[in-house]
């Protein structure tokens, strides 16, 4: 019995490189307004920069390739194996405001002298360049609309924290994420469980002092030898890439839309920070051919078939191991709460919220009393109904 293994990824989409590439020169971008000469700041849900002074939009040129790359992960770990990310130094972020460059591990920063755009425009030999980046689609103004929303409906948070509000900082930040693809093919043993009953009889009290005999069905298991294949096309299993935001919060960030992914560009940076992967490709691998095998694994359940399975063993064969690095949009607000500060994150993809809040100590026990308070009072009309039908 074998199971029908879903479509491949269309072979016209992302083009196969062997390995990501690195520039070697500083690419110039578009970082002033033409008309008055002030810093532009990417548009959050277009595809232009807002010049922040005079309100001017201008478009983001496409750059010399528009196409988003996916590159082999064995040709890469051919030539790079070795390479460890902690070991790199940083690369120059060059202000495109006042020209102030600083050496920094993060890709994009505020500048520390004018409050301008620090980006960088090269990459380090052996730290690999972003190939896509998922645009901020939710404006600042929308993310506080989220973020409050989300303070509103904490019921068990405190009073005082709704009045938080738009005093607190809000920053946009792009987190790398590395995206694999793969062709697996998996043989299996384990085993097959069937159920069956038998008919047995017991004893039971009938309620009069007495027993009765009463027949009932137990259930058994027959347990069959199984052996098989599977087989399941993986694409854009996400994997963080850096470990300096709790990676259980960036996984309740998903599903990310990646179709609305975009060739890597630094104007879609100006006016965001962006960090640095610190998960080196080895390590991102290895997390997302486990989540695969997770998958796998309820491949051959489905495939053993049965009313139960054991899984024995499971060889798991990978083919076509493609991988990327994506630069993914959050919004990072934080508010401070009795003297403790508390971080949520609203994605800036979709929309979606999570994070870190307060308890009210009183709201809950006040809660927990009034349920018991509910149930003692049902309690005592369910006696006092039962006393006043009793028989004289």
């Amino acid at each position: 019995m074998t199971t029908t293994p879903p479509p491949l990824p269309p072979q016209d989409g992302p083009r196969a490189a062997d390995v990501p590439p690195v520039p070697d020169k500083p690419r110039a971008m578009f970082a002033s307004c033409p008309t008055c000469g002030s810093q532009v700041t990417y548009a959050p849900g277009t595809t232009a920069l807002k010049c922040g002074a005079c309100g001017a939009d201008h478009a983001i040129e496409a750059g010399d390739d528009t196409t988003v790359d996916e590159h082999s992960f064995d040709a890469w770990m051919a030539e790079n194996a070795h390479v460890k990310v902690a070991t790199i130094g940083g690369q120059v972020l060059k202000c495109q405001g006042c020209a102030a460059e600083i050496e920094s591990t993060d890709l994009a920063e505020t500048c520390q002298f004018c409050s301008g755009h620090l980006i960088a425009l090269t990459a380090p030999a052996g730290v690999v360049a972003p190939e896509a980046v998922v645009p901020f689609g939710v404006p600042r103004k929308g993310a506080q609309a989220a973020f409050q929303e989300w303070i509103g409906s904490r019921w068990f948070a405190p009073n005082a924290l709704k009045k938080v509000g738009s005093t607190e900082s809000l920053k946009g930040t792009y987190v790398p994420h590395w995206t694999f693809d793969a062709n697996t093919a998996s043989a299996y043993q384990g085993e097959r469980g069937e159920h069956y009953y038998v008919t047995k009889t017991r004893q039971v009290s009938d309620g009069k002092g007495g027993t009765r005999t009463e027949t009932y069905q137990e259930r058994h298991t027959r347990w069959h030898p199984a052996s098989g294949h599977v087989s399941r096309a993986f694409d854009d299993v996400t994997v963080p890439a850096s470990q300096r935001l709790p990676a259980k919060r960036l996984d309740e960030m998903g599903p990310w839309k990646l179709e609305t992914a975009v060739a890597y560009q630094p104007e879609y940076l100006s006016g965001y920070s962006a960090l640095r992967y610190d998960v080196d490709p080895q390590d991102g691998s290895t997390i997302a051919r486990k989540e695969m095998r997770e998958v796998i694994e309820g491949d051959v359940r489905r495939d053993i078939g049965g009313d139960e399975q054991r899984v024995h063993q499971v060889n798991v064969q990978y083919a076509r191991v493609m991988f990327k690095l994506v630069l993914l949009p959050l919004w990072l607000a934080t508010y401070v709460h009795a003297g403790k500060q508390w971080q949520v994150m609203v994605n800036a993809n979709t929309g979606e919220v999570t994070g870190d809040r307060p308890w009210s100590v009183i709201k809950i026990v006040s809660t927990v009393l009034a349920v018991l308070a509910v149930i003692a009072v049902l309690v005592f009309l369910f006696a006092g109904s039962g006393e006043g039908t009793a028989s004289p």
